[in-house]
């Protein structure tokens, strides 16, 4: 199979992992070979509730046997997405009373920068340095890393920059923003927490000037933060919200709310605003409706919490400078590029699964399932300090 996916299938780097997946469950990939492989990464926050819940599993089996695709978004009432989107919008903050369903979280944030400029009738999106949104044209306009941007300019215009966390740059913001959007954590910078009232001191800045504030929750949302919304942590309330990632359970979904009024701007002047064929697709939506009805119904964020500390509290070793993010939304941040490199492949050969960060070259993802045990976690947190004491070693006889 590895042959064949080498071949056969477009890659995203020359040097893949290349599991071969046999199957998955809980907080355990099997591959081929029968061997388990201890989760740190679901999927890139995806699976937030595991692999292959019960409880989700049960709710895509019931739709399939119903009917699949019947109609391109919004043309249909399917009880799936009116379900979802009506359970949302009892747990989203007023007014973010309506969302549209998309099929990814770059999805979600075309959708947002699209409303934001038909809502305003401005042009400029002001995003932040090493944010990221996405790889479609429009997200990939809101990245300033030139490396990634260049081999595919001319990219969207009228794009600005400012720096995260840095408040002298809010007088970039002016009335001829159409909106400001930026990460409530910032995720490939290296999980960077809004210090300072940073997002509240943004919202007061884009309502002096008419401008919008849209918050990226595709990562931190759905509970991964020990709140349902990662910016429930930080008292405010954006204008949009871009949702996605563990929305879904592990099938591909996005989102994007507001209120009413903001939504309602994308039936007319054009119709058609924004369409999607497969945006709130039955099945994708009752898996996204079972993840949310687990997560809002159990314990599930208070967990994050209480795991985070137990993360933090077993991961102790010179090698790591320090631990960013908050609950389940947690990066190491290592001494260097090199040593979170052999980080990341001997824990693959002692089968724990660790991944990068797109910028911070020092940082070890670490983003479990909600639902990991305490004892996954020590054991995790075992193998990740004895290989640290291994390359500690090695340093040391060189």
């Amino acid at each position: 199979m590895k042959k064949d996916f080498l071949k056969y299938q477009a890659q995203t780097t020359p040097h893949p992992l290349a599991l071969e997946v046999s199957h998955a469950s809980g907080s355990y990939i099997v591959t081929t070979d029968g061997k388990e492989h201890l989760d740190f990464v679901a999927g890139v926050s995806a699976c937030s509730v595991g692999h292959s819940h019960p409880r989700i599993v049960s709710a895509i089996k019931e739709q399939a046997e119903k009917y699949l695709h019947v109609m391109v978004y919004g043309e249909y009432a399917q009880k799936p997405a009116v379900e979802l989107t009506k359970l949302l919008s009892e747990h989203l903050p007023n007014p973010l009373s309506k969302t549209y369903l998309v099929n990814s979280g770059t999805e979600a944030i075309e959708g947002a920068m699209k409303l934001a400029r038909r809502a305003t009738g401005r042009t400029e999106i002001i995003a932040a340095k090493k944010a990221y949104h996405g790889n479609t044209m429009g997200s990939l306009s809101l990245m300033d890393f030139e490396e990634r941007v260049k081999p595919f300019r001319p990219l969207i215009g009228d794009i600005s920059f400012i720096e995260f966390n840095r408040e002298k740059d809010l007088e970039k913001i002016t009335s001829k923003t159409a909106a400001v959007i930026l990460e409530t954590i910032q995720g490939g910078a290296g999980f960077i927490m809004p210090t300072n009232d940073y997002l509240k001191k943004v919202k007061k800045r884009c309502e002096k000037v008419g401008a919008l504030l849209i918050l990226d929750e595709i990562q931190p949302g759905f509970g991964r933060t020990g709140k349902l919304f990662g910016f429930e942590n930080f008292d405010l309330v954006p204008d949009i919200v871009a949702l996605g990632k563990g929305m879904g359970g592990g099938l591909p979904i996005g989102a994007f709310s507001a209120s009413d009024e903001l939504m309602d701007l994308l039936m007319d002047n054009p119709k058609m605003g924004h369409i999607t064929t497969f945006g709130g697709n039955p099945l994708i939506a009752a898996a996204a409706l079972a993840t949310l009805q687990e997560i809002t119904e159990s314990d599930l964020m208070e967990q994050s919490l209480e795991k985070e500390k137990l993360f933090r509290k077993h991961l102790q070793h010179p090698l790591i400078e320090e631990i960013r993010g908050k609950g389940l939304m947690l990066a190491l941040i290592l001494e260097s590029a090199e040593i979170a490199d052999k980080l990341i492949l001997k824990a693959k050969e002692k089968q724990l699964i660790l991944f990068w960060l797109l910028f911070e070259k020092r940082a070890v993802r670490l983003t479990p399932p909600l639902t990991i045990s305490e004892e996954e976690i020590l054991k995790g947190c075992g193998i990740i300090v004895d290989i640290l004491r291994e390359i500690e070693k090695d340093e040391m006889e060189c």
